[in-house]
């Protein structure tokens, strides 16, 4: 690896964990020596780059420093194509055209060679299957994902009659046959999933969850990873766990 793709690899460690990285980290990820990664890192300071931290405590990188988007490699750029073409392929009609909006903003700021190899990616996300229909709004779903509030839905489980929850939303997931959303369920006190073409109606409610949804989802998936052979969300699109 060149130098200067090394001091690179160094802020991109940096840059995606959330606490301090070891010195022995980076050299293993990096495949050099624990001596190389210490000149990196006085190098990449000495140019102006906010790294803090020493020696066998670890090091950050400050908020405030980013690399812009010229930066991507040819992978990374089909792994970005491949998570837009699944994203096109299984959302809503939202989701499609913000997913076509984001191919044409990249495309529009890299250069030739990359462009081509962005947009010509040589990584197919097959269609999945016909999704049953929404009565909800899955944008106000979206929404309410992102700004933390509780949402009160209308629920059909087939053959049983229409049921009201309150419920905290924690994740959305894009299956095949169906879009699962993870909830914590007032009324059941517990997790539950529920299929988004169940809810016949969907209200957000103005009121918060008493715990983040950053907490929420913690919660969740170390309770899901405690279940024997556990897989998240596995076979939701068809059994869902609300229907008790």
């Amino acid at each position: 690896m060149r130098r200067a793709d090394r001091l690179l690899q160094i802020i991109q460690v940096l840059r995606r964990a959330r606490g301090p990285v070891s010195g022995g980290a980076i050299a293993r990820e990096l495949e050099v020596s624990l001596r190389t990664v210490y000149r990196d890192i006085v190098s990449l300071q000495a140019s102006g780059v906010p790294v803090r931290g020493e020696a066998g405590i670890g090091y950050v990188l400050e908020d405030g420093y980013d690399l812009p988007p010229l930066m991507f490699n040819a992978e990374e750029l089909e792994i970005v194509m491949l998570g837009l073409r699944m994203a096109e392929g299984r959302g809503d009609a939202a989701i499609v055209r913000t997913a076509r909006d984001a191919v044409a903003k990249i495309a529009s700021v890299l250069p030739g060679g990359l462009r081509d190899s962005f947009l010509d990616a040589p990584l197919y996300a097959p269609p999945p299957g016909t999704l049953p229909a929404d009565r909800i709004e899955l944008v106000r779903l979206r929404e309410a994902l992102r700004s933390g509030y509780k949402v009160e839905i209308l629920y059909q489980v087939p053959g049983r009659a229409p049921e009201r929850r309150v419920i905290w939303p924690i994740v959305l997931a894009f299956f095949e046959r169906a879009r699962v959303l993870a909830a914590w369920c007032e009324l059941r006190n517990d997790f539950r999933n529920f299929r988004t073409d169940r809810m016949l109606e969907m209200t957000v409610l103005e009121a918060r969850p008493p715990r983040g949804r950053k907490r929420l989802y913690a919660e969740w998936h170390a309770a899901l990873m405690a279940e024997p052979d556990c897989r998240p969300l596995d076979h939701a699109e068809t059994e869902v766990q609300a229907a008790e």
